[in-house]
């Protein structure tokens, strides 16, 4: 590999002949050959909007001439937008405070201003790029604009969507009779359409708690620098930087109200973590459920039926598996995992900086993309084409022993559990043993079987009292 020599305050390091970064970039490749994988496009993208920002209210404050501001915007935007990928080459597990990461951009928009531009002064990766800066307010501010960005722009619509589908699915099938099961065992009736409302309720709030979560997200650590007291930065830089980081993003941030607390711990992305962790978990209850109600198609419940997308099996003809479904739970899997560790991570806050900011970030954003992709994955390949097995649905109903639940205010509680014991032994329904008379005198049951038979109206079970 050709080589040139640059500098930093350790002193000189080849750096590859065709590479945007400098000294610095070049020993974080060397010190961390650790998984291969760069910090995530999502970051880096608000890494460069940081950067803009930052240049914006440099200038705007008198301590940077205009056209090296100029010249730093056009290099952060250039990183923002994608063009400089292949010169963001740091490992996620790096230095803790993402130092490596900072300086990676820093040295990569110097480069473009004083190689590609023509910066009629040398642009100093530290001096100019870094301005009014620390990684340590940088680099958390960017996992928290990004991971905004992200759940904003792809999270929180895949979601919209999921919801308004399972909502067109509860009001189709609101009327379709089936048994509930509670503990894996035949309960009293519901509807098809009220067991998908009541998933469309788990996402629907799984939502809510997403965006009450991004609200903490918004108050950036921008402008605490090394330790949270600001030093080395105007009073005005962290408002002004913030604002210009706002208008170029398109999304609404502010300055922490406490910079200790913010660049310290990283309890706003904990939070969101768990927030994540449980639409996860709420997803897949509701693809296992799916997944058990159409399971057969003979030999299973067999109450749904989903779209068969691909083969199921290279050695079994016809089969055809749930593999949405499955995609999805190993999703729901995976973000619980990446919690966990953002949760370990979160524990790390030491003094006055937390230690591990990268792979707090990385996690949190491939929770994002990992729920976001799927969620849409999931509506599109699965829910939109749910149907449901009308008649298996409503024998299942009406075979269900529970339903004796109705008969428990009339007959009492013990008569009701011997007719359903009975029942059971004979292979028969509640409502066929209510017309066995000799049955009902043997249960010393006064009631007539009329009367007893309109109670056993299975649509008037879903909904009592109405």
């Amino acid at each position: 590999m050709n080589t040139r020599i640059e500098k930093d305050s350790m002193g000189e390091m080849p750096v590859p002949e065709n590479a945007k970064y400098g000294a610095s970039t070049a020993r974080a490749v060397i010190n961390f050959p650790i998984s291969g994988t760069p910090m995530p496009r999502a970051f880096i993208k608000a890494l460069g909007a940081v950067k803009v920002g930052c240049a914006s209210a440099n200038e705007a404050l008198g301590l940077l001439d205009a056209t090296s501001s100029e010249l730093i915007r056009r290099g952060a935007q250039s990183v923002s937008v994608g063009e400089q990928d292949d010169h963001f080459v740091v490992d996620v597990y790096q230095t803790g405070s993402g130092t490596s990461s900072n300086m990676n951009a820093n040295e990569v928009i110097a480069y473009l201003c004083n190689h590609e531009y023509g910066a009629p002064s040398k642009i100093h990766p530290n001096d100019h790029v870094n301005m009014s800066q620390s990684s340590n307010d940088v680099i958390p501010s960017a996992i928290a604009i990004a991971a905004v960005i992200e759940a904003e722009q792809s999270l929180l619509p895949a979601l919209k969507k999921m919801i308004a589908k399972l909502d067109e699915k509860a009001e189709k099938f609101k009327t379709v009779l089936k048994s509930g099961r509670t503990h894996l065992q035949d309960a009293t009736p519901i509807t098809v359409g009220q067991e998908f409302s009541g998933y469309k309720m788990q996402v629907a709030l799984a939502a809510k708690r997403i965006e009450e979560a991004l609200k903490e997200c918004r108050f950036l650590a921008l402008g605490g620098t090394a330790v949270g007291t600001g030093i080395n930065t105007h009073p005005e830089f962290p408002k002004k930087a913030i604002k210009f980081i706002s208008e170029f993003v398109g999304s609404d941030f502010y300055e922490s109200e406490n910079h200790f607390a913010t660049q310290s711990a990283q309890d706003h992305i904990v939070q969101l973590s768990g927030t994540l962790k449980t639409l996860a978990t709420a997803l897949y209850k509701i693809a296992n459920d799916i997944r058990w109600l159409s399971c057969g198609p003979r030999c299973g419940i067999g109450e749904l039926t989903i779209p068969a997308v691909q083969p199921g099996s290279s050695i079994m003809p016809a089969k055809v598996n749930p593999v949405i479904v499955e995609s999805l739970l190993m999703v729901c899997a995976q973000v619980i995992g990446l919690d966990a560790a953002i949760t370990m991570g979160g524990h790390q806050g030491n003094f006055q900086l937390n230690v591990m900011l990268p792979m707090i970030g990385d996690n949190v954003l491939k929770m994002i993309q990992l729920l976001s992709n799927s969620a849409v994955n999931f509506t599109d390949r699965c829910i939109d084409g749910i149907e449901v097995v009308e008649e298996k649905c409503r024998y299942n109903a009406e075979a269900s022993l529970a339903t004796c639940t109705s008969l428990a205010p009339i007959i009492g509680y013990d008569k009701a559990a011997k007719l359903a014991k009975i029942a059971y032994e004979k292979n028969k329904t509640i409502i066929e043993m209510l017309r066995d008379t000799e049955t009902l005198g043997k249960l010393e049951i006064s009631k007539t079987s009329d009367e007893l038979l309109r109670a056993m109206d299975l649509l008037a079970m879903t909904k009592p009292g109405v």
